[in-house]
C-alpha cells in the first residue's frame, strides 16, 4: 500500500496527491492525504468533511470568510448582476483580497455561460525581467 501522509496535505500538494491516487476509493484517498484520526481503540476514522474542505480551498473555493465581518458595509457575496448599462462590477472586497491595483490588466475569455478573467503580467514585472536579460 502507499505511504500515508503524517500531517494533512493542503494546496497544490493535496491536489497533486489526489490526482496520483485517483484509482483509490475516496475514503482511502482522504486517509492517504492525512485526513484521518486514530481512536483510543486504534480504529481509523477518516475525516471526509475536512478532506473536502481542503480540496475546495486548494481549488480556490473558500467556504468561510478569511476575515471576520467588522460591522461596516455589506457582507461580500459571490454573486453579481448585470447593471442597466451592461456592466458587471466585481467590487473592492475581491480586488483587495486578490491584491489587485489600479491599472492591472486582464484578458477576457468567453465560454458558454461563463467568463474567465486571466490576469496579465504587470508592466513592472515585464520591465524587471527585461532588465535582467540585458545584464
Amino acid at each position: 500500500m502507499t505511504e500515508t501522509a503524517t500531517s494533512p496535505l493542503t494546496g497544490k500538494a493535496l491536489l497533486a496527491r489526489v490526482k496520483e491516487l485517483s484509482s483509490l476509493p475516496r475514503r482511502e484517498r482522504a486517509k492517504q492525504c492525512g485526513y484521518f484520526t486514530v481512536t483510543k481503540n486504534n480504529q481509523v476514522r477518516v475525516n471526509l468533511t475536512d478532506f473536502y474542505d481542503a480540496l475546495l480551498s486548494a481549488r480556490g473555493v473558500p467556504l468561510s470568510p478569511e476575515t471576520p465581518k467588522d460591522g461596516r458595509g455589506r457582507e461580500p457575496t459571490y454573486r453579481v448582476s448585470v447593471h442597466q448599462n451592461g456592466q458587471i462590477v466585481i467590487g473592492a472586497t475581491y480586488t483587495h483580497s486578490m491584491g489587485l491595483k489600479p491599472g492591472d490588466e486582464f484578458e477576457i475569455k468567453l465560454g458558454y455561460k461563463h467568463i474567465h478573467l486571466i490576469q496579465l503580467e504587470s508592466k513592472d514585472t515585464e520591465s524587471d525581467r527585461d532588465s535582467d536579460r540585458d545584464e
